[in-house]
Parts: structure tokens; sequence; C-alpha cells
């Protein structure tokens, strides 16, 4: 195929799966239970963070973490007493455990506080056409509290290398305007066009197999390779076509 044709395929598939019926089986049907805005990204920004592994198990224990906060995240992260931290104990989704649950919850709570909130925190440091930047300053503003180290690992810093693909998808979640009513667009700071593909296994090897992508790592490097494509066939909403790779990976064993 070539580039329009390409493009004209791509397109169909994000049409297809860019749908309503996308949230009844994904990690993003989390935060479709609110309806303010703080509990929305705070319960999006919780669900993405444990979004690695299988699905069913993702949602399932995103349930839980909405459900050890009273189902009311906003409320949970700024007015929490120490007995109600203690109550998480016992909370794992694989390497993300109930100590690191507390000091997100405490982060969170430092973001709102003293950052004027998630929107603010993400917005800070953007730059045009990327938030990697942004994301890196983003990390050390969230571990301003006292932390252990191992809970570090939890959010990326795009400027180690890493491809940050769950921060990416929390950030697509947020700022995509949608008109199927997946992605929710509340986050006005921040253009559509800078947000970047999470890119993960799936969304990587159908890349490649498309030839968006040459990069063989699932890394940085290979993010700004696919990045710099995916621009090419819509500067306005490259992230769209997260939904045509993810699709053709998972549903279609592409």
């Amino acid at each position: 195929m070539n580039k329009e044709e390409l493009k004209e395929f791509l397109d169909a598939k994000v049409i297809q799966y860019n749908t309503s019926d996308f949230i009844n089986s994904d990690p993003i049907q989390i935060p479709h239970q609110f309806s303010v805005k703080e509990d929305i990204e705070i319960a999006a920004f919780l669900t993405a963070t444990i979004a690695w592994g299988n699905r069913k198990m993702i949602i399932n224990n995103s349930k839980r973490m909405m459900a050890l906060m009273g189902d009311s995240p906003y409320d949970f992260v700024m007015s929490h007493s120490e007995t109600q931290l203690e109550n998480l104990n016992g909370f794992v989704h694989r390497t993300f455990n109930s100590d690191d649950f507390v000091t997100f919850i405490k982060s969170l709570q430092h973001v709102y506080t003293n950052h004027n909130g998630l929107e603010a925190a993400f917005a800070k440091n953007q730059q045009p056409l990327t938030m990697q930047p942004g994301i890196s300053e983003f990390k050390k503003l969230f571990f301003e509290v006292n932390h252990q180290q191992r809970t570090t690992k939890h959010v990326s810093d795009p400027l180690q290398g890493s491809a940050a693909k769950r921060i990416n998808m929390f950030l697509r979640w947020m700022v995509r305007e949608d008109k199927s009513g997946v992605d929710f667009g509340i986050w006005k700071s921040i253009p559509m066009a800078s947000l970047s593909c999470p890119l993960d296994v799936h969304s990587g090897n159908v890349a490649r197999k498309l030839g968006l992508l040459k990069r063989k790592q699932n890394d940085g490097k290979a993010l700004a390779e696919l990045d710099t494509y995916l621009r090419q066939l819509d500067a306005n909403d490259p992230v769209k076509y997260d939904f045509a790779l993810f699709g053709l990976g998972v549903f279609e064993g592409f």
C-alpha cells in the first residue's frame, strides 16, 4: 500500500473501532462511571497506571481501587484519613501494591493542593507537538512527596527512553475530543496534535507490519518514529490511529 491507501485503510479501521462498543471491553470503562471532572481524571490516572497485563484483570482491579476509595476518588484523595489509607492494605496488581497505592493517593492530593490539579500539572511543561518532556517533568512533580524509590517505576519517564504507554493512553483519554464518546476530551489546555500513540506490543507489531515503524524495540525512539508517521496521516488528531492499530492487533490478530 502507498501512503494514501494506507491512510484510507487505517481511517476505516478507526471508524470501525472508535465506537461506544469499545468502552465495554476496555479499561476506559472505569472513568466512564463518573461525571465530575476530578473523579474522571483521577479514576483514569489510577486505571491507566495499572493498565498492563490481562485486560479483564486490569478492569477488575481498577474497579477494586474505586471501591476502596468509596467510589468517590476525588473526595477520597482530598479528605482521606489514615484509617482509610490502612484499608488499602492488601491491594495488589502485578508489581503495583498497597504501598504504591497509598503513595499515589498522597501524590495526587499534593498535585491538587499545590499544582492546581492533574490537567495543570501536565499542561505546565508541554512543548509544541510533544508531551514527552512534560511527562518527564510531571514525574518529578508527582514524587515531591515522601515515597519509596520502588514506587517511581510506576510513572514512566520518556526522557529516560520509555515509550510511556500508560501515561500517553491516559492523556489520550483526557485530551482527545471524540465524537464517538470513547475519549473524554475534558482537558482543553493541551492540543490533540501534541498527543502520542500509546505504544505497546500490539500497536507496535501492527505498525511494523504496515511499515509505519522500523525500530524493533517499543521504546521512546520507536514512539518518536511512529508519531512522525501518524502526524503525516492526520496532523490534528494523530493518536486516533491507536484505535486502528490496537483493534487490528487485539481483535483481528493482524
